[in-house]
């Protein structure tokens, strides 16, 4: 790398021969000085995660192959995150920021798209400082605050988009979100060119909720029983009941918002409940993953044993894991 290179020519300056700076005359000095100081930022600009195409690049290829191979059961997500994000990033002028709501019971991979979205954009994924995560319960726990979780969400917002326009910001557990919290950030999400001379419309917004869920899952049990295969199941069959059920929960951050009611939210993705054969595969995928560290090679017989073990609903027909693929790694240090 350049910086490699530029370390070693400072290096030949500054201890070939003793101590030449020691030698030299006045102005020869201040030329070394500058010079060191110049390299001291090089160095460091190198070193340091920035806003430009060196951190962030898309890679469009890379979100298709990690939707298509790590990601079981979700052939509607799969297919609208894919085509939103790569809409979205592909174009230079968006009118507005991409806003996503995800929704789906507990481990049916909604955390997990935010992660594979975050890594296919950030060098550093999920750990760039220029995605943040705000969880309900642990950010805003105080529903005497709210006032000041308003103001507070504002300006980080504010701050960090100012700090570089391809920001991401993943809402979790909007479903324990106090109502009205969220409007605070509408103007942040709507059709302007620039609020106070900063423009968002190349941030990304994604909202994780379990709200829904339930429409979800009857929509899912529904295909189900009339012998219809889940992959049939289309958006136009779910999209307005999810909204509709966040929309009017009064225990939802979504509650009345404004962000629904002015179509703010670009796409609603629905996360259908996973079956025994998804169970399965996070199983082996998950064996997979550890075997490139070291670890035994997959076993078959392993994940059928984890998915056994696994709650069903409904109770009878046992169609769909309560906790989906959320469980999969504890239970495979059990046998293993």
């Amino acid at each position: 790398m350049k910086f490699v290179h530029v370390l070693w020519v400072l290096n030949a300056l500054l201890i070939a021969g003793g101590t030449p700076v020691d030698a030299f005359d006045p102005i020869t000095t201040t030329v070394v000085v500058s010079f060191g100081a110049a390299l001291g930022r090089t160095i460091y600009n190198y070193l340091r995660e920035t806003c430009d195409s060196r951190w962030l690049t898309y890679n469009s290829t890379g979100l298709k192959m990690d939707l298509e191979n790590k990601l079981f059961g979700q052939h509607l997500a799969s297919r609208i995150i894919l085509k939103a994000v790569s809409g979205f990033m592909s174009n230079d002028n968006p009118k507005k920021p991409l806003v996503l709501s995800l929704h789906g019971w507990t481990g049916t991979g909604k955390n997990f798209v935010s992660q594979l979205i975050a890594e296919n954009i950030y060098r550093e994924g999920m750990h760039s400082k220029f995605v943040h995560v705000f969880t309900s319960t642990l950010h805003f726990p105080h529903p005497s605050l709210l006032s000041s979780y308003k103001s507070q969400l504002q300006q980080w917002i504010k701050g960090n988009v100012s700090n570089c326009e391809r920001s991401m910001f993943i809402f979790d557990e909007m479903d324990k979100m106090h109502p009205g919290l969220i409007d605070s950030i509408k103007p942040y999400l709507d059709y302007y060119e620039k609020l106070d001379g900063v423009s968002y419309r190349k941030s990304i917004f994604i909202f994780l909720s379990n709200a829904g869920g339930e429409s979800i899952v009857e929509t899912a049990l529904d295909f189900w029983r009339e012998g219809r295969a889940r992959e049939e199941i289309d958006l136009k069959d779910l999209e307005t009941s999810v909204s509709l059920a966040v929309f009017n929960n009064e225990k939802s951050g979504f509650f009345h918002t404004s962000l629904i009611d002015k179509n703010l939210v670009d796409f609603f993705v629905p996360f259908l409940p996973l079956e025994y054969s998804h169970v399965v595969q996070c199983a082996m995928a998950e064996m997979k993953a550890r075997a490139s560290e070291g670890e035994g090679p997959p076993d078959l017989n392993v994940a059928n044993q984890v998915a056994k073990d696994l709650i069903y609903f409904p109770k009878q027909e046992r169609v769909f894991s309560v906790k989906g693929c959320k469980t999969i790694e504890s239970k495979l240090d059990y046998y293993t």
